[in-house]
């Protein structure tokens, strides 16, 4: 691995970031690649890229070809922002970080912090600002979250961390290098269906089904992800699996709270379903963050993937 690419890895934080999930996701990642020695990788709702800039660093060579899509056209223009134009943007952040850090008092920092989030939500048409206010809130608002209001509004409350990395330059600069080989969209996840083939990996990370009416942070869109969507995603999967291409979703279990709703377990009941262990860190009660379960849901058995037995062997030499 370069020095370049050990540089490569999210810009953003992220509520429900997939770090946790990565040993996991790598598994089924080497399992395909045991059977192809390079794959298409397609995301179809990317958020923070926690999966993507991973497989980028680690496995960058067996990617022939990547599409990312998110609905959330602010996100996306980010991601093309650090692909196409770098050093601008790194301009912008560094000049917000200067300015942030010439306030000591968390009060001054928090009337800054409103005063950015006021231009964000009325900003049209200058890019490079735009991703940079939307990283820097990102940086400075509470837990990482990206949450809009009915009108569209972010309205995310200030963060009041001591030290936050608003400018991180060399991140950036190895992700736009990362970035070059990847196509960046902005639509509905099922248009990402003429990409699948044979030798296409997806991987799926749709906004969770929430485990209560007050558990969900995930309105990042307008819209929202319902459970009419979540079965919109379920026939997607049935189109991926039917053209032969491999999928892995991660979802929530909605067994943590009811070992009756059996969601998943049911509309994917065709497929593998794994439970992994993740820890929540965001919940509106300190009883409610700790250790819970999430789902893994692949077409392993169906397309006959099985556990490399000299898993570790094949990794070593997929990284060499």
């Amino acid at each position: 691995m370069s020095e370049v690419e050990a540089k490569i890895k999210p810009f953003l934080k992220w509520a429900g970031g997939k770090t946790q999930l990565l040993p996991s996701i790598e598994t089924k990642l080497i399992q395909r690649l045991h059977k192809n020695t390079s794959v298409n990788y397609i995301e179809p709702f990317v958020g923070s890229g926690a999966v993507l800039f991973f497989l980028l660093r680690k496995y960058g060579k067996h990617i022939k070809r990547a599409v990312i899509n998110d609905l959330n056209p602010v996100l996306t223009d980010c991601y093309s922002i650090i692909k196409q134009s770098p050093e601008p943007l790194i301009s912008q952040l560094a000049k917000l970080e200067q300015q942030y850090f010439s306030f000591s008092g968390q009060e001054d920092r928090k009337k800054l912090f409103l005063e950015k989030r006021e231009e964000f939500n009325h900003l049209e048409g200058e890019a490079v600002r735009k991703s940079a206010l939307m990283i820097f809130l990102n940086k400075t608002c509470f837990n990482g979250l990206y949450r809009v209001n009915s009108k569209g509004f972010f309205n995310v409350p200030f963060g009041k961390y001591a030290k936050p990395t608003i400018c991180n330059a060399e991140v950036i600069r190895a992700n736009s290098q990362a970035l070059q080989k990847v196509e960046i969209l902005n639509t509905d996840f099922t248009e990402t269906e003429s990409y699948i083939n044979e030798q296409t990996f997806f991987y799926l990370d749709p906004p969770y089904k929430p485990l209560s009416t007050t558990a969900s942070f995930n309105t990042y869109a307008k819209g929202g992800f319902f459970d009419d969507d979540q079965l919109r995603l379920k026939a997607f999967c049935d189109l991926v699996n039917k053209g032969g291409a491999y999928f892995v979703q991660s979802n929530s279990d909605t067994t943590n709270n009811d070992e009756s709703n059996t969601f998943f377990q049911e509309l994917y009941k065709e497929y593998t379903i794994e439970r992994v262990k993740a820890k929540r860190a965001i919940n509106s009660k300190g009883s409610g963050r700790g250790e819970i379960f999430e789902l893994i849901i692949s077409n392993d058995h169906v397309l006959g993937n099985t556990t490399s037995p000299d898993a570790d062997a094949l990794k070593s030499s997929l990284n060499s």
